[in-house]
């Protein structure tokens, strides 16, 4: 290599010198003004930092700044959780023409619950025994029992909930949302992913950027045996300091920018100039955010989080993490991250074909970490602007293989329950049915699509004026349909 002299900066001796530095820490590209304050801290005033050259912005004032999805990837049953059916014991091994629809697998009769449900709270709602913590909250949930969607199948229905579509070519929703509004927080991600010990099912579709700028993607973390420090791998650049990184950059950056001239507009180039822009800052604030240790004992004890991990194996599968994760969305969300979306871990754990008292474990592992969010929001004074949304893809049938020695249940997408809290819906309600086995959404009927419309609505976004123009045509995350649930807000 030549010679080069740059004050301040010990110069790579080699060719392979030079790859090394430059390929590690993954924060080296990026742009002066952004590194103007790489030390600011996590609490700083809200920064707009929307890199597409003309991304929309509130359409009308917001009942929730930002959005939280428990996603209970596998499909939790409602009949079993939050939508009671007596009917299911009347009428136990039979098959009446109410539930004789097609599903995916073979189902003789119904099977009654095993689960005992209560009423709860002053709005009386009924929740089985699997969610007693969840319970005490039921004053502030809004339990939809109507939901639908289009195919009873785990990557198909996931990609509908994640990206309001069946085919893998579409955004994320956190994604228009993180277009639609920026983010509060120009050190951190707008998009964050939690899960433990591996991916949720559809794995990176589900907070893709598809063709939205790439500063709006999720950003995936495991948080299997997390480090703060190292959140993401080399996040850290081993080899300069601050400074030294800041004079990298800014040559760098005149490199990139010679470059964009010469080819005007190369999207790829942009999204990873962006993302390792946002790595460089992470350097400095990730490690504080993802630090549960710096929580005092009474906080993690409301968690459920001992000096041990709290993972375990039940019903034949490893369990455990999903607390921790709680944990850790709260303290993003309070930090500006805009949508957080914490997954069962991993791949589609509530799929209980084979036995639904598996149902029990998956409880268990979050039941008591839903609650303690709740809690911790509302005592920060943050539940009323963070919408909370629970829920699978679908929702399981009344009906049961009764041949079978452990009767499970099959996925169900004619109707299934999710429940929203906080950011501008009434609580202590229930809103839509379905019949009296749990089969069909038959009352206030909700598809996805207008679930998400409703969400986009409560963050000040119109799911109709929220487009994306992209190979000749408009885009939006409800397709050419959605419809407000007027009734639940507030």
């Amino acid at each position: 290599m030549g010679s080069l002299s740059v004050p301040g900066i010990s110069l790579p001796t080699s060719r392979r010198d030079f790859l090394t530095r430059f390929g590690c820490g993954t924060g080296l590209l990026g742009l002066n003004a952004v590194l103007a304050d790489e030390s600011s801290s996590a609490n700083q005033q809200p920064v707009d930092i929307r890199l597409n050259s003309n991304p929309p912005a509130a359409h009308f004032a917001p009942r929730a700044k930002r959005v939280i999805h428990l996603l209970m990837n596998g499909g939790p049953s409602q009949m079993d959780t939050f939508d009671y059916k007596p009917s299911l014991a009347k009428y136990e091994g039979q098959r009446p023409a109410t539930v004789d629809l097609r599903t995916q697998r073979k189902t003789t009769g119904i099977l009654k619950s095993p689960f005992r449900f209560t009423r709860h709270g002053e709005s009386g709602l009924w929740v089985s025994e699997l969610f007693p913590h969840v319970a005490r909250h039921v004053d502030e949930l809004c339990v939809i029992q109507s939901m639908h969607t289009d195919i009873p199948e785990h990557v198909s229905g996931l990609m509908m909930m994640d990206i309001g579509a069946n085919q893998p070519n579409r955004p994320s929703m956190g994604s228009w949302i993180t277009w639609g509004l920026g983010t509060e927080n120009a050190n951190l991600p707008g998009f964050v992913v939690l899960c433990h010990n591996g991916h949720p099912r559809p794995g990176p579709t589900g907070w893709s950027n598809s063709f939205l700028p790439g500063s709006c993607a999720g950003t995936f973390v495991d948080t299997w045996q997390m480090k703060p420090d190292q959140v993401l791998p080399n996040l850290r650049n081993l080899h300069l300091s601050p400074s030294q990184q800041r004079q990298q950059l800014g040559l760098l950056q005149r490199m990139n920018q010679l470059h964009l001239e010469r080819t005007e507009r190369n999207q790829a180039l942009e999204t990873r100039i962006e993302s390792l822009e946002l790595a460089f800052r992470m350097q400095f604030a990730a490690p504080d955010a993802f630090d549960i240790s710096r929580e005092s004992r009474s906080t993690l004890d409301l968690y459920g989080i001992g000096p041990e991990p709290t993972s375990f194996v039940a019903g034949g599968r490893k369990c455990g993490g999903f607390a921790e994760g709680a944990l850790i969305a709260r303290r993003l969300l309070e930090r500006g991250v805009r949508v957080v979306q914490l997954a069962m871990a991993p791949d589609v754990p509530w799929d209980d074909h084979s036995n639904i008292h598996d149902h029990r474990p998956r409880a268990f592992e979050c039941d008591r970490p839903i609650a303690a969010l709740l809690t911790d929001l509302k005592q920060r004074g943050l539940l009323d602007e963070t919408l909370v949304l629970w829920g699978g893809e679908f929702g399981r049938t009344p009906t049961t293989d009764v041949t079978a020695k452990k009767p499970g249940r099959d996925h169900n997408h004619y109707g299934f329950t999710v429940w929203l809290a906080g950011g501008g819906v009434k609580g202590g309600m229930t809103w839509g049915a379905t019949d009296e086995f749990g089969m069909r959404a038959i009352e206030n009927r909700m598809h996805v699509h207008d679930l998400h419309a409703t969400i986009l609505h409560l963050m000040g976004l119109n799911h109709e004026r929220l487009t994306f123009r992209h190979s000749g045509r408009d885009f939006r995350l409800t397709d050419v349909k959605g419809t407000v649930a007027q009734g639940i807000l507030t």
